[in-house]
């Protein structure tokens, strides 16, 4: 969509967040609106953790605004301000998609995981009885353990600076799924097969590694959720291990498609 074309008629989507400098979904969607000559426009809405509820109230009142992605940090307190809420977004009680009915009513889904479930896939990664080690357990980690675990992977390790999480997480896991081999302590002996860093480590340059690629097997594939930059330090480093390596821009790009998906689009 180009901006010449922006007329009273538009539709708007956005994303909020905070920060909102890395987000990538604007560029997909406005190129995607732009291709397919759709009257929508997609914005990066920066909003901070103090002003969420006020600033929700003031988007969501905004008749022609239609849809919005939500980014850290945001994810789980949206949960708790749209209408409805996905079978996804109950289990994980966090959302990244949001969008109004006819009726007026915000319905919130999660694709976070089924993202990045999806841009395995695309890259010839089937996860189906894989065995797992993930590190960060906020919003888009926890969907990942859950879209791995939908997808049938036979152990996953959770890591977090927050023991709580781990365990509230392992334990809601293990009853969802009951044959799912869940460990919060060391993989010590566990021939992994994928190591996913799904922590904001690597968006900055200065940043500390989440784990150090080279003390895993060569044939562990080693999985970043960072976008921006792509190649973060941690992928840089796993492919001077001679590891294979796989970007954030996979599960973005799947994240896109599913939400697109969910908001009335079919093209991402």
């Amino acid at each position: 969509m180009r901006l010449e074309g922006i007329d009273g008629a538009t539709q708007v989507y956005g994303i909020i967040g905070d920060p909102i400098g890395s987000v990538r979904s604007p560029e997909v969607f406005n190129a995607m609106f732009s291709h397919e000559n759709i009257n929508a426009v997609f914005i990066p809405i920066h909003v901070s953790p103090d002003d969420l509820i006020q600033a929700w109230k003031g988007l969501t009142s905004i008749k022609n605004l239609a849809g919005i992605v939500i980014t850290m940090p945001h994810k789980s307190r949206v949960a708790k301000l749209v209408d409805e809420l996905s079978d996804t977004g109950k289990f994980l009680g966090s959302v990244n998609t949001a969008r109004r009915g006819i009726d007026g009513r915000w319905t919130g889904d999660m694709f976070d995981g089924h993202g990045f479930v999806d841009g395995l896939r695309r890259e010839g990664h089937e996860p189906e009885a894989w065995k797992v080690k993930l590190h960060g357990l906020g919003g888009a980690g926890s969907a990942i353990a859950f879209a791995l675990a939908q997808a049938g992977v036979s152990f996953i390790s959770l890591s977090d600076i927050d023991q709580g999480k781990c365990e509230a997480l392992s334990t809601r896991l293990k009853t969802q799924f009951p044959t799912l081999n869940v460990d919060i302590g060391s993989t010590k002996g566990v021939h992994l097969d994928v190591v996913i860093n799904a922590t904001p480590l690597g968006m900055k340059g200065d940043d500390s590694l989440p784990f150090d690629p080279s003390e895993l097997p060569s044939t562990t594939l080693v999985a970043d959720i960072v976008t921006k930059p792509e190649m973060t330090p941690l992928l840089s480093i796993a492919e001077k291990t001679g590891h294979r390596v796989h970007t954030g821009k996979y599960m973005h790009m799947g994240q896109a498609r599913l939400a697109a998906k969910f908001l009335g689009f079919e093209s991402i």
